[in-house]
């Protein structure tokens, strides 16, 4: 089965091809980062209309990078949330019309489910069951996986999710945007043990996140210090180690208390060099996805639609995307049960 998947949730455009045969065929990713930096963050409106102008050529690109026609899909997946309205109904519009004039099955995709299974692609892909630590820059969550569509959330932020954390510290210490890979980088020339930030929410029990206090502390730090390049790169240094201890320690709570021996690590944040090095440390295997698919894309909201049109899932002739879409309320497949 011959499946077109669509990305547009925030500020990419994604669109890439599956076939449940022979895997992925091709894969296109358009970033609208240069235009929301002038701005220091996405502008849903500019967000929505950049998607207008790019996802129909990345269409036509990512079907001849394929050696495929329209007439050739099986199938469309489109995401359909959670996300910015504006530009969720780019992508919903196009795929669900594409799927009717085609007559081929169209599917809503959870933009969460699709980072789940993005390790999926890869080809030392993990087996269920396992748990799901989902960090990307609306959502931070651990999430125990049965099976594709049985999800229980075990733990999530209760305020600022990591991204926003990273994003927001980084324009506090006066970083280019997108400010999370800027700050990471520049922690790497920080000196461990200038500054010490708390972890929170780590002595109490549960597997909730919170991160708005850590960043007034990073701010309260910088407003103290001397404002130096030195004092820039200790604070984003010891910033990015309470974030990074906290998620392992809560990942180490999450994996015993549900008895599980393996952990994906999927979304934007799953890209940073020193959470991926922490987490290797916990005493069970861990799946990353590759780079490309860490932050948005179309190749995994192309697999995860996949899965479930294969499966006789389908949506009707309607248009109706979701910014708010709880993972826990995901059909479980029928294979999966």
């Amino acid at each position: 089965m011959k499946v077109l998947g669509i990305e547009s949730s925030c500020d990419e455009t994604g669109v890439a091809v599956y076939d449940t045969e022979a895997g992925l065929l091709s894969e296109r990713l358009y970033s609208q980062v240069a235009m929301h930096a002038e701005y220091g963050g996405v502008v849903p409106e500019l967000a929505s209309r950049d998607h207008i102008r790019k996802l129909v050529p990345l269409v036509r690109e990512a079907l001849s990078d394929a050696g495929l026609t329209l007439n050739d899909l099986d199938g469309i997946a489109y995401t359909s949330g959670p996300g910015l309205i504006g530009a969720l109904m780019v992508g919903a519009s196009v795929g669900r019309t594409m799927a009717w004039s085609l007559n081929i099955p169209a599917l809503a995709v959870h933009h969460m489910e699709g980072h789940l299974l993005a390790p999926m692609l890869e080809d030392s892909a993990p087996e269920f069951p396992f748990v799901a630590l989902l960090v990307s820059g609306g959502h931070t969550m651990l999430v125990q996986v049965k099976a594709v569509g049985d999800y229980v959330i075990l733990g999530e932020s209760v305020d600022d999710a990591v991204g926003e954390a990273f994003d927001k510290t980084a324009k506090m210490l006066g970083l280019s945007y997108p400010g999370g890979p800027e700050l990471a980088k520049l922690a790497e020339q920080g000196v461990p043990g200038e500054y010490k930030f708390p972890r929170p929410m780590v002595n109490r029990p549960g597997l909730d996140f919170s991160f708005s206090g850590l960043k007034t502390a990073a701010l309260q730090a910088w407003n103290q210090s001397a404002q130096t390049p030195e004092d820039k790169a200790n604070i984003a240094h010891a910033f990015q180690e309470a974030v990074v201890d906290t998620l392992a320690i809560k990942c180490d709570r999450a994996l015993k208390q549900t008895g599980y021996q393996r952990m994906v690590v999927a979304g934007g944040v799953g890209a940073n060099k020193r959470l991926r090095a922490k987490l290797d440390e916990l005493r069970a295997e861990v799946f990353f996805p590759r780079q490309a698919f860490c932050t948005d894309n179309g190749a995994m909201i192309a697999y995860a639609g996949a899965l479930r049109l294969a499966a006789g899932q389908f949506e009707p002739a309607t248009i109706s995307p979701k910014p708010r879409w709880s993972l826990e309320t995901l059909t479980v497949l029928p294979d999966a049960v």
